[in-house]
């Protein structure tokens, strides 16, 4: 789900940059098997593997943004449900990646009384630690990112304060940081996220933490930059998943053309610094009537000899909700 027009505004005046950190991704552990993006041949399933639920549900609208993780061979799908006034976070949890069974109530829901308003509590990134389920997730206006923790998926303790907030005045995330995906390198996390200006450009950055609340972000931000005229990511980049395979990062993210359609796009890395676009264009096209109009909000996780993908799709074009919003999901044999 990409930032809606909405949270910026026009402005001028100097610009102050920060002093930022610069760094390399580093220490982070390959997922075996998956080949340069050249050479990938995605699967996807014919029907939607997640849809919104009934009249009167929390996610009866939309149901975008998965975030899966593995966990004692259960598969913990960490989605965004929209009812038409309120995004929120649920759970759906799944042995096979197809058949999902949803919680009956949203795991986290805004907090209208904190900075988190009445919006969103959503578009999350999740991860387990070993110890618990982490979870970075968006809210506020402007957009900023916010932290909760969990036991066992189901019952959440928020951070009582943004752990990213935007930048100062006249840098590239001035307005809003949101979209986070969040990979750990041994001790280290580092966060890819979407960061917007005053005119609205969006585009994608790195930050890196060591308890999991304090980010640095690096100093090259934005990291990549949106397309020429006429490509598919010509009005701006959200939404990445970052994975280490075949000794580099790859990143599967949602491009925006001028008329609100979005696809999926492949960029690479030798450090998880600098980033090329990949020859692959569009891994998922948007090649069904549930997804004609959007394909977006990647996730990736290499399981059962396969690289799955689990994305967003939609029928209208949008660049934030009533989307007719569901999850599918893609496959990459790797033997």
């Amino acid at each position: 789900m990409f930032l809606g027009a909405v949270l910026f505004t026009a402005g001028c005046g100097p610009a102050w940059r920060p002093k930022q950190a610069r760094f390399e991704v580093t220490g982070c552990e390959a997922m075996a098997g998956v080949p340069a993006p050249e050479t990938w041949r995605w699967s996807a399933e014919a029907e939607p593997v997640l849809t919104p639920g009934p009249a009167g549900a929390w996610d009866s609208v939309d149901a975008l943004n998965p975030s899966v993780v593995w966990v004692s061979g259960v598969l913990y799908n960490f989605y965004s449900g929209f009812d038409g006034r309120a995004w929120r976070t649920g759970l759906a949890t799944s042995t096979d990646g197809r058949r999902w069974e949803k919680a009956a109530a949203p795991v986290l829901s805004p907090a209208p009384e904190t900075w988190e308003g009445d919006y969103i509590a959503a578009n999350g990134s999740a991860l387990h630690n070993g110890i618990q389920f982490v979870y970075w997730y968006q809210a506020g206006r402007p957009a900023r990112i916010g932290l909760a923790r969990s036991p066992d998926g189901r019952q959440w303790r928020k951070h009582p304060t943004p752990v990213l907030e935007p930048g100062p005045r006249g840098t590239w995330d001035e307005e809003a940081v949101a979209d986070p995906y969040v990979i750990r390198c041994g001790r280290i996390y580092y966060m890819y996220f979407l960061g917007q200006n005053r005119r609205g450009l969006q585009r994608l950055g790195l930050a890196r933490s060591t308890d999991l609340i304090q980010w640095q972000k690096h100093q090259s931000n934005p990291l990549l930059d949106t397309g020429g005229p006429g490509t598919f990511d010509e009005r701006g980049l959200g939404e990445p998943a970052v994975f280490r395979a075949a000794g580099e990062f790859y990143m599967i993210y949602t491009g925006r053309d001028h008329a609100e359609n979005r696809r999926l796009g492949a960029a690479r890395s030798g450090d998880g610094v600098r980033w090329r676009r990949a020859p692959l264009a569009a891994p998922i096209s948007g090649d069904r009537l549930w997804n004609a109009r959007v394909v977006c909000d990647p996730t990736v996780l290499v399981w059962g000899g396969r690289l799955l993908m689990w994305f967003g799709g939609g029928d209208v074009a949008s660049p934030d909700e009533n989307l007719h919003g569901r999850i599918g999901l893609a496959t990459l044999a790797l033997q």
